[in-house]
Order: C-alpha cells, then sequence, then structure tokens
C-alpha cells in the first residue's frame, strides 16, 4: 500500500496501517479481509483510491479489501493507492496535475471523470500552449494535442459528448482559427472548422447539439472589438455575427439547453455578463456593480452562471456564482491569491478553476484546484 499526499490508510485491526513510504504485506494463506479507512493530515484532502480490487475508484474514505483463495489469478504484487491532495481554507483542494508550466482553463469531461486543461509551456499565458486530459480516478494526465502551437481551450461547453469531441483554438498557420478533435485522438488528428484570411478565432464553445461553435472574432492583429460569432462544425454556411462590430465582447458559452451564449461585454471601462439568445436577439446584462466579471460559464441546470471577479473591492479575482436572472452573487472561494478560469462539474457537485497565490502575469503559472459548490 502507498499513500500519495499528506495523510495515512488505518485498518481495522491495525495491522495493516500505513503512512508514507510504500508498506508492504504479505498476503495470509487463509486468505484476507480488512477494512481500510483513508484518514488525512490537517491541510489535505482525501480524493480517491487507485489501484487493485475492489477499493479501486471509490472515494469513500472506508473501503473493504478482500483477497480470497485460490491465489493462482494473483501474480506479483498487490498494490493499493491512497491519494491526498492539498486543501485551502475555503476547502479547495489542488488537482493531481504534475506537469511543468502554467496549467489553466479547466473543463469537465462529459462524466465528470476527467479535466481537459491548457498546458502554457514557459509561464502564465506565455505560448506554446497544448492540450491534456487528466483522468480523476488515477491521476494519470496524456497528451492531447501538442505542436510547437498555441492550442488553447476555453473552461466549459468544450467537451461534446455524443461527439466524444473537443473544440479548441490554435495559432498553427497564419493565425488563429478554430478546431476540433476526438477526445481519444492524439496530435494530428484535429480538423479545422474556421478558415479566414483577415479575422482571427479564439476562445470556442459547443452548442448541444453539436451543429455548431460559437467564437470570439478579431479582425486581424486586432486585440479589441472582440465579435461573438457562430459557425457550423461542418463548414457549411456563413459565418453569423452576433454582437456588434463596435462592441468589444468575448468568452462565449454555449447554455446546455441551447437556446441561450453567454458572454462578457466592456463597457464603462468594466467588463461584465450578459446573455443573449442563440439567434443574437434579447441581448440582457446579468450583472453589476464594481470589478470586472469574465471567464463565465453555466452551471449544468442552466439557471446559474459562474465567473471570476474582483468585485467588492477584492486585490485579486475569486469564484463567484450567480442566478442566470441576475441579483446578488454568492462567493465560492475565498483565497487571498488569484482564482479564474471556473467550470462547473455536470453534476452540479464541483467546480474547477486556475490559481496563483499573486498576481500570475509573467509568473510561471497557475495550478488547477477543485471545489464544492455552495448551497444556492
Amino acid at each position: 500500500m502507498t499513500v500519495d499526499g499528506g495523510g495515512q490508510i488505518i485498518s481495522a485491526s491495525g495491522g495493516y496501517n500505513c503512512k508514507g513510504t510504500p508498506c508492504t504485506y504479505d498476503v495470509p494463506e487463509e486468505g484476507f479481509s480488512e477494512a481500510l479507512s483513508a484518514v488525512a493530515d490537517d491541510g489535505y484532502v482525501f480524493t480517491g483510491w487507485e489501484g487493485w480490487g475492489p477499493c479501486k475508484g471509490d472515494a469513500m474514505l472506508s473501503c473493504t479489501l478482500n483477497i480470497d483463495p485460490p491465489f493462482a489469478v494473483l501474480e506479483g504484487d498487490i498494490g493499493l493507492i491512497a491519494h491526498f491532495h492539498a486543501t485551502r481554507a475555503d476547502g479547495a483542494y489542488q488537482s493531481g496535475i504534475s506537469l511543468s508550466g502554467s496549467i489553466q482553463n479547466p473543463a469537465w469531461s462529459p462524466d465528470d471523470g476527467a479535466l481537459l486543461f491548457t498546458r502554457f509551456v514557459n509561464g502564465y499565458n506565455i505560448e506554446p500552449a497544448d492540450l491534456f486530459i487528466l483522468d480523476l480516478e488515477n491521476n494519470t494526465t496524456r497528451t492531447l494535442v501538442s505542436d510547437g502551437s498555441a492550442n488553447i481551450s476555453l473552461p466549459g461547453a468544450v467537451w461534446h459528448a455524443d461527439r466524444q469531441e473537443i473544440v479548441f483554438s490554435s495559432s498553427r498557420g497564419q493565425h488563429d482559427e478554430i478546431f476540433v478533435i476526438e477526445d481519444g485522438g492524439t496530435s494530428g488528428d484535429e480538423y479545422q472548422v474556421t478558415d479566414r484570411e483577415n479575422k482571427v478565432a479564439y476562445e470556442p464553445s459547443f452548442s448541444p447539439d453539436g451543429e455548431w461553435v460559437v467564437f470570439e472574432s478579431h479582425p486581424l492583429d486586432v486585440e479589441e472589438n472582440g465579435v461573438i460569432t457562430k459557425y457550423k462544425t461542418d463548414g457549411s454556411g456563413q459565418y453569423l455575427a452576433l454582437t456588434g462590430e463596435n462592441d468589444d465582447c468575448r468568452q462565449p458559452n454555449w447554455s446546455p439547453q441551447g437556446n441561450q451564449i453567454l458572454y462578457q461585454k466592456l463597457s464603462d471601462n468594466a467588463w461584465n455578463l450578459w446573455v443573449m439568445d442563440s439567434d443574437g436577439s434579447n441581448h440582457r446584462k446579468v450583472t453589476s456593480g464594481t470589478g470586472d466579471k469574465t471567464d463565465a460559464a453555466f452551471s449544468p441546470d442552466g439557471q446559474w452562471i459562474v465567473y471570476s471577479s474582483d468585485e467588492n473591492e477584492l486585490e485579486f479575482a475569486n469564484i463567484f456564482i450567480i442566478p442566470l436572472t441576475g441579483g446578488s452573487s454568492i462567493r465560492v472561494t475565498n483565497y487571498d491569491g488569484y482564482d479564474e478560469a471556473p467550470s462547473w462539474s455536470h453534476n452540479g457537485q464541483k467546480i474547477a478553476f486556475e490559481s496563483y497565490h499573486g498576481e500570475p502575469d509573467d509568473s510561471t503559472g497557475t495550478t488547477i484546484w477543485i471545489i464544492d459548490v455552495p448551497e444556492h
């Protein structure tokens, strides 16, 4: 048995306890049945079992490991790992990603068993960038896209369940365009969706039926005046602008029901959140007040929005949720550092986000954390 992180394995009999380095025990001839409990140290939380037997993949604090004779099917060592991750005072715990670089923009898989994320190789928002998938059961990562360019995904509706595809932007070629890849694919399997000579495309999101992508469009070499635009994933039809070319609108996310699109808009020197119908009509402002509200995504029922903000005169942005109808926000994270780019799990229970202990610009980068959704 092995303990990963701060904690220990306690057995009911006391004869199979383990803390720290791997603990090796012989299986008695008559077999083995032992109730094991994962006990976290202060500042850590238990996140699950990995390895052989019925405990594998279980996130319950206690599990019973049974090994009955005959042992003919058991060759070599039988391993069991208890994973513990660091926590913060607000209850957030760090993901099991061990890669170097800046780990950003988490997005949940359709079954909530994995996280898609962007890894900026040389620091926060410093290209090149690769796409990876973290398996939350066994804390392993695999490369999805890595070709030396800036391959970037958005938190929210980027991993389509029925199509089993992931949408992202890439700077390969002349400038950024939108690409799609199967979630089990690897570099070279992706196909290009958008293709325009004089405009760039960032921050894409799938429609629930998978027939459209919505994204942030800019004139080539222009950072301002983002236009929310949608386009068919099969490359047919026209590019449809959903916001005005004189506005600056960014980071669209499609609602789970498909009838609305969420985005952020700059006005009066502040970013606020807006929603519109998916055909570009009925634009409505959701947030107001002091501070910037950015990086927004829908809850799985489409009735709430998760976002990052430095509202209430915070030094650094934290994570908040607010009803789709507007009103009072609820603070989710309570951290004296930076929390942004949130994504709401499909079961409604967790929010993943990127975090850094201060100002992330010019830093080595952020890490991915997860927190329980508060009552709302």
